[in-house]
This record gives structure tokens, sequence and C-alpha cells, in this order.
């Protein structure tokens, strides 16, 4: 079958979420299927992020979003009503591609990620299938609850934007999935009990434990230039970790991830490592005595989570976080907190008590081999574009 896929991002390094997902769809289809991709990609493009991609695809088309273009297409989707984000990403060049190749090659299916994409295809007569694969709006509605009186309004509005046009493209796909059942719930539609949940899954051959010596008692990761992981990393780093201190006075903890933020910056001090972007996040996952995610903002799987328990590292996230891993028991496989205390204390329990620290390892990652295979993941997806 001829699939046509349409990327908001070029799914290349894997330092985003959704990099990651399409990257990982990308290659289990392309064993059974013929790729057209078409993706949408800023600043530089190194051939080597193409390279990666031919084995699973067909074609390969990368269309460049320039400054000009996101300036006149935002500014065109605040006066239609549509989310800023549709315009951001909406390059007249990248419609003519996919147009060009919807009447040249025919394709079977179109299939979008994000509803970023959905402005290109929507009235297309092919069979479509959209990846919501979070809730965008509400993450903005997240976003604007924390957000300063300056930027207050510009948040509210994008959520209202969000929501309206999340109900809207429904009809106009065929099938839609998206990553959790928490989030499939928040979708502002009445039949939105018919998308069908695709999680994420885990790299097994990358997120294999690792037996090396423990530098950092803490980490955390991410893109530390995304919004959810900044206010993540500030609360880890101005609330948690002075407190741990008192107990623990030589504690590490590792921010990792690419494009920290200059707030993500000021964080580092002797108790406090920001690495930037690393060539291999698995390796500092192993150096590290336990993965910590106190997120209070965004929407859908923590891909971070799934890694870290791969790997036999013991978790602790927020409510927020571990809601989405279906299935999953606090003080058993993971554990959940809500407050500052509850956070300290969870990482004094794991530091000083090596029996409850070994169990909660062994079911994490027991759990996580269990539900978060790519490959029976995407099996479903499979089905569901073929069906």
């Amino acid at each position: 079958m001829k699939i046509l896929v349409v990327l908001p991002r070029f799914p290349y390094p894997l330092e985003k979420g959704d990099k990651l997902r399409a990257f990982h769809q990308l290659r289990t289809l392309s064993q059974s299927h013929e790729i057209f991709l078409v993706a949408l990609y800023e600043g530089n493009l190194p051939p080597a992020s193409i390279e990666k991609l031919q084995p699973f695809c067909v074609e390969i088309h990368a269309v460049k979003l320039t400054l000009a273009s996101k300036l006149f297409h935002t500014t065109a989707a605040f006066f239609r009503g549509l989310p800023l984000q549709c315009g951001y990403f909406y390059r007249s060049a990248a419609q003519k591609v996919i147009d060009e190749i919807a009447k040249r090659v025919r394709p079977d299916r179109i299939y979008c990620q994000l509803i970023r994409t959905t402005e290109y295809v929507k009235d297309i007569q092919i069979k479509k299938i959209l990846d919501y694969q979070d809730v965008l709006s509400k993450g903005m509605q997240r976003r604007s609850e924390i957000a300063s009186a300056v930027f207050k309004p510009f948040f509210n509005c994008e959520y209202r934007r969000l929501l309206r046009y999340e109900e809207y493209i429904f009809p106009f796909f065929d099938e839609k999935v998206i990553i959790t059942e928490v989030d499939r719930n928040l979708i502002p539609h009445p039949e939105s009990a018919r998308i069908h949940v695709v999680a994420n899954g885990v790299d097994f051959a990358t997120f294999k434990e690792l037996d090396c010596p423990k530098e950092y008692d803490l980490i955390f990761s991410g893109n530390m230039g995304y919004a959810p992981n900044i206010e993540a990393a500030e609360y880890l780093a101005k609330e948690i970790v002075p407190q741990l201190i008192m107990h623990f006075p030589d504690l590490k903890l590792a921010i990792c991830g690419a494009n920290p933020s200059p707030k993500v910056q000021s964080l580092r001090s002797e108790h406090v490592i920001v690495t930037g972007w690393v060539d291999n996040m698995a390796d500092f996952y192993a150096k590290s005595r336990i993965f910590i995610a106190p997120m209070h903002l965004g929407t859908g799987l923590q891909n971070k989570l799934l890694e870290a328990l791969a790997m036999r590292i013991p978790c602790i996230t927020s409510e927020l976080a571990g809601a989405p891993l279906k299935g999953i028991q606090n003080g058993k496989e993971i554990v959940i907190c809500s407050t500052t205390i509850g956070y300290v204390e969870a990482v004094r329990l794991l530091l000083e008590n090596p029996v409850k620290y070994a169990e909660i390892a062994e079911n994490g990652y027991q759990f996580v081999c269990k539900n978060y295979n790519w490959e029976t993941i995407n099996q479903q997806l499979d089905k569901i574009l073929t069906d």
C-alpha cells in the first residue's frame, strides 16, 4: 500500500517526542508499505538526517519553514480564526508538493501527525488518518493558567482556537489515533470514543540496563526548550533539590536535553548539571540512580519515563505524567507524587532503602516490556491504516 505521510517536523534527530513517534512509525510501516514522506523543518537539515530516513521511504520531501512564510501564514491564520499553530506550520511550497504527490502517486492512504498539518490535506479525497497525538488545546490551557499577565491573553486565545479546531477537523478524517486514553477523553467531540489509542514504545536495543558507576543521584531529561520541561526543571532545581541537600549534602541532579532555555541554563550549580544535547541519552540514564519528572504541564505520554523504566531506573513522577501509563501501580512499578514534600520523601525512600529501590526498578522494567514495545504497538497502527 502507498502511504503519504505528512509531518510538522523532520523526524530526525530524535530530540522531540513527536519526532520519536514518527521515526518509529515510519520504520515499522515501511516493512509492509511504500512511504512517501513530506516533512517540514526549521533551521538546517543535515544530510545525515535525510540519510537516516532513506531506508524507510520511497520519496522524501523536506520543506523548510522560512521566516517570511511563518509570519505570513500565522497572520493569515489569526484572521481566519484558525489556531496560530496551523498557520505557523503551513507553507505554500509544501502544499504544492503534497498536491503533486496525491495526483501523481495516488496514495492509498494519507497519514497526518498533529492537527498542525491537517489544513494541507483536509479536502483531498483519499482515505485519511489523523494522529492527534496529544490534546494541544489542553496543553495550551494548562500553560495559560500559569502564564504571566502579559502572555495569558495569548495562551487563552490559542486555547479557544485549538479547542474549536480539534472538534472541527474530526469529520475530515476517516480514522483518528491518539497516544493515551487520558488524552482521548479530552478531545472535544461527541464521538471521541471512536479515536484509536496507539501508544508510544521504547527502543529496547538502545535503552537497556548498563553497568557503570553512578555519577548522578537524580536525572531529568527532555527537550529543555519546551515549556512543560522548563517548568519541571525549575521546580525540581529550586524547590525539591534544596530540601534534599539537607539530607544528602553531595546530591547531584543532571538535567539532560537539547535546546536548554536561558531559564534552564541558569539552574546550574554545584548540585545541578545542565548538559544540553547529549549523543546517547542511555549513557546518562545508566550513570543515574533515580529518574524524576515532576511534570505539571503538557499532555500525552512521557517517553522519558518509558526509556528510564526500560533501563531499570526507578522513576518518580507526577500524577499528570503517571496517569497515561495505563495499569501502572503507584508504589509497585513507579512512585507518583503531588507535593514537594512527597517528592523529597520518595527520593529518600529509594536512596535509603536498597530493597525497595531494586523492587521498584525491576517491576517498572517488567511493566514497560509488557506494554510498550514499538513493534507490537505499531501493528495496531498498521491495522488501522489497512482495514
